[in-house]
């Protein structure tokens, strides 16, 4: 089978095709062995190429990218009595996660970590949604806990992340403000943002004040900045930052670093939310799996507009 895999760290030129991949064995206990339709590419996917967790989580070698998939299953393995064979799933297959990687033609996964695929959306959109919508649930349902009538800034509004979030947010009640490019504004306002601020020329801390929450993909010097947003008692959740004790202590704000964690309760919730309510989930290029390579740079330089997927 074909796979999309790295031998080392690097840049662009260590992407691989390898044609004569060999397939994944039967699936073990608690695992299902899956035919992948589509891959999800993520931030996080060209980060571990060019070894940004290498000490916390290394590879081994060679290793077979890629977290997010929609497919079909295959075969399921001893103690899987909720999958069966023909089922359509998504979720996630990343090495480090007990799979055995999503860019390519079959893939091993933990039944955990899958659900079923979403009946309103392609396999192609579907690929795209697990890690960022479990990220936007997690912050908002689980941990800001938004309700109606809430304000929210959503730091990167235009971004995978942060086009599901946009509408999670107002699914939930919520007046949502968010900072995007100029070229955004109009994608983020079908989206449902009631206020839009184009970060190139605007300073969103002069403009907003009192939110109860704020959810960050951005971090940096928007995060710094993003407490002067917050009203005393409220809660920012960074993607990115480990919270910053001075800020929290001068503005009386709480902070949270979320490590998003894809299991199949969450899948299935968001799975729900999307079918009952017609959610969007915006694929912006698709690449081939022999364009791995390109899809990975496209995802890091191009700052797309909702979801990158790599086609099988």
């Amino acid at each position: 089978m074909k796979s999309a895999q790295i031998e080392r760290y690097g840049g662009s030129d260590v992407v691989q095709i390898n044609k004569s991949t060999p397939a994944p064995n039967d699936p073990s206990v608690g695992k299902v062995l899956v035919n992948i339709r589509a891959a999800g590419v993520n931030p996080a996917d060209w980060k571990f190429r060019d070894g940004f967790f290498q000490q916390m989580m290394p590879l081994q070698f060679p290793s077979t990218l890629g977290w997010d998939f929609s497919g079909v299953i295959e075969k399921v393995g001893e103690d899987v009595s909720d999958f069966k064979q023909g089922d359509e799933v998504n979720g996630q297959a990343a090495e480090i996660t007990g799979g055995s990687g999503a860019f390519a033609e079959i893939a091993l996964a933990n039944a955990d970590n899958i659900a079923n695929k979403p009946k309103a959306l392609s396999h192609e959109e579907a690929a795209g949604l697990p890690t960022v919508g479990v990220s936007a649930w997690q912050a908002l349902v689980e941990t800001i806990g938004l309700t109606n009538g809430q304000k929210i800034l959503i730091h990167g509004g235009a971004g995978g992340i942060g086009s599901i979030a946009i509408q999670l947010a107002k699914h939930l009640g919520a007046y949502v403000a968010t900072t995007v490019r100029a070229n955004d504004m109009q994608y983020v306002k079908e989206l449902g943002a009631d206020e839009i601020i184009d970060y190139q020329t605007q300073n969103f801390d002069d403009l907003l004040h009192d939110y109860d929450a704020i959810y960050d993909n951005v971090g940096g010097e928007t995060y710094a900045r993003s407490f002067k947003v917050v009203k005393k008692g409220g809660i920012i959740v960074s993607m990115l930052e480990q919270p910053n004790q001075q800020l929290m202590e001068q503005f009386g704000v709480r902070a949270l670093f979320q490590l998003t964690q894809v299991n199949r309760e969450r899948l299935t919730k968001v799975a729900q939310w999307v079918d009952q309510n017609n959610i969007r989930v915006n694929v912006e290029k698709t690449f081939l799996l022999e364009e791995a390579g390109k899809a990975l740079e496209y995802q890091k330089d191009a700052h797309p507009r909702g979801k990158v997927v790599l086609a099988m």
